[in-house]
């Protein structure tokens, strides 16, 4: 696990370049957090630091949405599913196939129906409002390794002044 603490919102959209610089196609990356904790800004981020060059928006009415770039960027949000079944019919084995990442937005809720190798990104309000904690949690041992790359990338973060 790796704790940060993002100053203002260039250090989130930052933070997920760092990430983005680690990610391998079929990666996948669950957003956690209360609403307007920066998931989606994460997401502009990361879509930013792989080329794509379009607006990345909420996708929390549409469920999904995919971006071309370096790689593709299938973002979705799971906040309106009310029952696992549901989760079928998002095809989600395809989304991890290919040259390709996916960013699921409230992705713990369908835990159960996800790849056990992934990362979370807990993003939480900090002391005020710009400030975000954000908690970097890898699920397997590639993820294992690679937070303790990314560990030496990110260990200022605490200190950094926006």
């Amino acid at each position: 696990m790796l704790k940060l603490k993002a100053s203002c919102l260039q250090d989130t959209y930052d933070i997920a370049l760092e990430i983005a610089r680690i990610v391998s196609a079929g990666d996948l990356i669950l957003l956690v957090g209360d609403l307007g904790a920066g998931k989606t800004a994460f997401a502009q981020g990361f879509g930013k630091a792989i080329g794509i060059e379009e607006p990345i928006t909420s996708p929390t009415f549409t469920l999904a949405r995919e971006y071309k770039g370096e790689m593709q960027l299938h973002h979705l949000d799971v906040y309106r599913l009310e029952q696992i079944e549901e989760v079928r019919d998002l095809a989600l084995s395809e989304l991890f196939e290919g040259n390709s990442v996916t960013l699921i937005e409230w992705g713990n809720q369908i835990i159960s129906a996800l790849p056990k190798e992934h990362l979370e990104v807990f993003l939480e309000y900090g002391d005020n409002d710009s400030e975000r904690l954000i908690t970097l949690t890898p699920s397997g041992q590639e993820w294992n390794d690679r937070i303790t790359k990314l560990q030496k990338y990110l260990t200022d973060w605490e200190f950094r002044e926006c």
